[in-house]
């Protein structure tokens, strides 16, 4: 129980610590974001007006003491492109990217999990080093290639999918699946390889422990022996990769949705940076972090579900 209350300690200094970041990360910005607004026929009193309307004539850290005060009580601002509620804009873009990272998420872990148990069964064979070569090549394709190419040859040559856009499944689930499955391909294929390569690394060792060898030697089936003792015990690292690469998937799927044109919050952020709309910019990327140091603290609560061990020795 400590352990899991100093993990909340230190979530909320991480935070704290993000926002400060996230904050001062706007002064990198080239360009004055007023007279990104004011357009081009702007005046001297329009950006004036503009910088008082939304506190940019303010000290820097006055702007930050209001902007982290408004945090806490739900008030992120108004954004400066769209005229709304910051929060508002970010909860309606976000059931998108995790449409899509969930989508992604599962994708992985069929073809990744899957993959590393084959190859940790057959370890040496050629089926072995035929999954390493295709993991290698999953790691190290460029998502926005690999998304273009996807284009050119399932969209507009075979005509199977749609190349752009998003379907909400409340509209039309089908359709909704159909537009979102090649971004999400494209999305989880780096981490299919990644948990892949782990899965294998973990069932090699899982596989060669004592308890499997007795559990052989006693004619207990292998079928039994690997998907109940040895994929057990090799799953803890692999749900704390997920975890954590969940949170990623989640903040890292910019240039994805940019290249398919799916309207979540990556594609918002590239806009918002764009446009110089600093209080969504800070909003996305503050959001993101909170969800990354979540699912942080999540995988170790899995950890103590799946390894009693770990279970134990947080109670002690």
């Amino acid at each position: 129980m400590m352990r899991f209350l100093g993990r909340a300690g230190s979530i909320l200094v991480t935070l704290f610590l993000l926002s400060v970041i996230v904050f001062c990360l706007q002064l990198l910005l080239p360009g004055d974001p007023a007279a990104v607004l004011a357009g081009e026929d702007r005046s001297p009193e329009t950006i004036a007006a503009i910088r008082e309307r939304f506190g940019l004539d303010q000290p820097i850290p006055v702007q930050y003491v209001r902007w982290i005060t408004n945090a806490f009580q739900g008030d992120l601002g108004m954004s400066m492109r769209f005229n709304q509620p910051v929060v508002s804009l970010v909860l309606s873009k976000l059931p998108v990217t995790f449409q899509l990272a969930t989508m992604a998420l599962v994708i992985a872990i069929l073809m990744g999990v899957t993959a590393g148990i084959v190859a940790a069964v057959y370890a040496g064979t050629a089926i072995d080093q035929t999954l390493t070569v295709f993991s290698v090549f999953g790691f190290s394709i460029p998502n926005f290639w690999l998304g273009i190419l996807l284009i050119m040859v399932v969209s507009v040559q075979w005509g199977l999918l749609p190349a752009s856009g998003y379907v909400s499944p409340f509209v039309d689930p089908w359709e909704s699946f159909r537009t979102m499955l090649m971004p999400a391909f494209v999305l989880g294929s780096q981490l299919a390889a990644v948990l892949m390569r782990h899965t294998r690394s973990a069932m090699i060792e899982a596989l060669n422990t004592d308890y499997v060898r007795t559990a052989l030697a006693k004619g207990m089936p292998r079928r039994r022996i690997i998907f109940k003792h040895a994929l057990r015990n090799a799953m803890v690292p692999v749900v704390t990769l997920g975890a954590l690469e969940f949170g990623q998937l989640l903040g890292g799927s910019v240039l994805t949705e940019y290249v398919f044109s799916v309207p979540g919050i990556g594609k918002l952020l590239v806009d918002s940076v764009y446009n110089r709309d600093y209080p969504v910019v800070q909003a996305v990327v503050l959001c993101s972090g909170a969800i990354y140091i979540t699912l942080n603290l999540l995988a170790d609560i899995a950890y103590t579900v799946l390894d009693p061990r770990i279970r134990h020795g947080a109670g002690t």
